[in-house]
This record gives C-alpha cells, structure tokens and sequence, in this order.
C-alpha cells in the first residue's frame, strides 16, 4: 500500500493543524494505522494509532487531550487533529500501516510509510 501524507506547515504555538494521509493499492480498511513523529536529532517517536475500524484509538502521553487522530476507510484516508501546538510539536510527521492492533506504537511493528510531512510550530 502506498501512503501519502500531507497538510503540514507552520504555525504559531497554540495553533491548530491537521494532517491527512491518503492510502491507495490495498485494502485501507484492514490496516491499522497509525502517526509518529520525528525531529531533527531525536528518534522516532510514536503519537497515535487507531484501529482498522476506527473503534479503538491510542495516544502518546505528549499529545494526549490535544492531538485526535479519525480514519473515513470510504475515503482511505487518516487523519490527525493537532490543536493547543507546541514547539516540542516540531517534527516531520509519518503515517504508518500495519496489520492487527497489538504493537501499535512500535515503528518496528509498521509495514507501509508515508513520506513524511514537516510540521514547524513557532513560540
């Protein structure tokens, strides 16, 4: 499945952003996926998850109360709500597939990335 992922930028700190990732070439539906993020000299790092059916989703503490991650499987496509930013927010941001939930947030455990789309949050 290839992955696509877009809607970064910058913003001042206690903006808002929201990020998209369009799938295409497999079944969107089955996966579950998820978000991670990395900024300059630090790993990778998880942010959010959400099952195959939207019915069960997980959060890294940093991004808890303020990040909302949805998926619309007709569209194929995952999204995440970023509001109250940060400039620890500043990252390029992946979207990820994997299959089951179990691993959710161990990049490891992820089969398909996107390419990533940098997101600058200014103080």
């Amino acid at each position: 499945v290839q992955l696509q992922a877009s809607g970064g930028g910058l913003v001042q700190a206690g903006g808002s952003l929201s990020l998209s990732c369009a799938a295409s070439g497999g079944t969107f539906s089955s996966y579950t996926m998820g978000w991670f993020r990395q900024a300059p000299g630090k790993e990778r790092e998880f942010v959010s998850a959400i099952a195959w059916s939207g019915g069960q989703t997980y959060y890294a503490d940093s991004v808890k109360g303020r990040f909302t991650i949805s998926r619309d499987n007709a569209q194929n496509t995952v999204y995440l709500q970023m509001s109250s930013l940060k400039p620890e927010d500043t990252a390029v941001y992946y979207c990820a597939a994997k299959w089951g939930w179990s691993g959710n947030d161990v990049d490891t455990e992820y089969d398909y990335w996107g390419q990533g789309t940098q997101v600058t949050v200014s103080s």
